[in-house]
């Protein structure tokens, strides 16, 4: 691999491994997903964000922040961390500060929503913008959503799409700002990067519709527009091309993944993030027989896999070299010092799912215990 070395032994534990990605020398082999981690924060920070920080950066060598959104179209939810004004690049400092201060890495998660969305989380009520103006179905593939939390999308124009481009890489700038060590861009999941590539929801008939290459344009000028602004050893990218999050499904999955893995070679991409194939939907594992090898091997940077991962698993796929580094993100946000207890091999605290999604800073955030005492 071009740019990722691990050392080994035979007595350490593959997750416990220390990992050099360029610059970036991690002290193990996992690292914690933004998943639900600061999903409803708000654009000011309390002394409680900074005190939860401090205390969770240590264990954990790679952070990634969850989802800031680029402008204000780029809005899911309420109360969703931004990085597009001064007020939010301040905000995030002392944050960033506190993971620093205990040696930790902190990536922030870029995306837009796209029309996974509702006009009453748009500026001046307009619908939400995608690659398409088909709306969601009935049914939605997140058990935490339904079908009347969305408004209908607008396609956006051939002349809109630079615009949205350029959003991107100024919100990388502001991140590089705040004090972030790189950015990743979020091209996963059903929102808009994916909306764009997968092909039962892009129904464009210009050059950013139609074929694997013309749906995958949008995708990669996001990536040159932020390489070229912050430097490609703070770029990382998140895929999902077996998904069907957000009715988001690829017909050609592996095509997809490949294609993708492959292009990001030409920006020096710091670090690929693929989500499993069993996670098809945000909820659920399924059975299949599907796999990241072709994906892992097309890479050339450092590759990080997520998806329902144990810590039984997740030693499996790093002493195997499917993969560079493991992502826990429902595990990490349960168990705030995992890597102890993967250490021990100490039960887990369980998640609770209800309290995910809510706007409550302790509730499902920094209510559950670390361990008191070793077993």
């Amino acid at each position: 691999m071009e740019n990722g070395t691990s050392s080994a032994t035979n007595q350490t534990i593959p997750l416990l491994t220390p990992f050099s990605m360029r610059n970036f020398n991690l002290s193990h082999s996992y690292a914690r997903d933004g998943e639900n981690e600061i999903i409803r924060q708000r654009s000011t920070t309390s002394r409680r964000h900074v005190l939860l920080s401090e205390s969770n950066a240590g264990r954990s060598s790679h952070h990634r922040s969850h989802r800031s959104f680029r402008n204000r179209h780029g809005v899911r939810y309420h109360d969703m961390p931004g990085i597009w004004k001064k007020e939010q690049i301040e905000a995030w400092k002392p944050i960033i500060d506190a993971v620093h201060s205990n040696g930790a890495v902190f990536f922030c998660q870029l995306w837009h929503a796209g029309r996974v969305s509702h006009r009453d989380s748009q500026p001046n009520g307009e619908a939400p913008i995608s690659s398409t103006d088909k709306p969601l179905a009935e049914t939605s593939s997140n058990e935490f959503t339904t079908s009347d939390e969305f408004t209908p999308p607008r396609r956006l124009r051939t002349d809109e799409i630079p615009n949205i481009v350029n959003d991107f890489r100024l919100a990388a700038r502001n991140a590089i700002e705040a004090g972030f060590d790189g950015v990743e861009i979020h091209g996963a999941h059903g929102y808009l990067i994916d909306q764009f590539m997968k092909d039962t929801v892009n129904d464009r008939t210009d050059f950013y519709g139609g074929s694997l290459e013309n749906r995958c344009r949008f995708a990669l000028e996001v990536v040159e527009a932020v390489t070229n602004e912050i430097g490609s050893d703070r770029v990382g990218v998140r895929l999902s091309p077996f998904a069907n999050y957000m009715q988001s499904g690829d017909t050609e999955p592996q095509k997809l993944g490949v294609y993708m893995a492959k292009s990001l070679n030409r920006f020096r991409t710091l670090y690929c993030h693929m989500v499993e194939p069993r996670m098809k939907t945000a909820t659920e594992a399924f059975e299949c027989t599907e796999s990241l090898t072709p994906m892992r091997k097309a890479f050339e940077g450092a590759f990080i896999v997520a998806g329902g991962y144990t810590r039984e698993d997740g030693n499996k796929a790093v002493a195997e070299g499917r993969t560079d580094l493991v992502a826990y993100g429902r595990l990490f946000l349960a168990n705030p010092d995992l890597p102890r207890r993967f250490k021990l091999d100490a039960p887990l605290n369980k998640y609770d799912r209800t309290s995910f999604y809510t706007s409550d800073p302790v509730v499902g955030y920094t209510d559950y215990p670390f361990l008191e005492t070793e077993p």
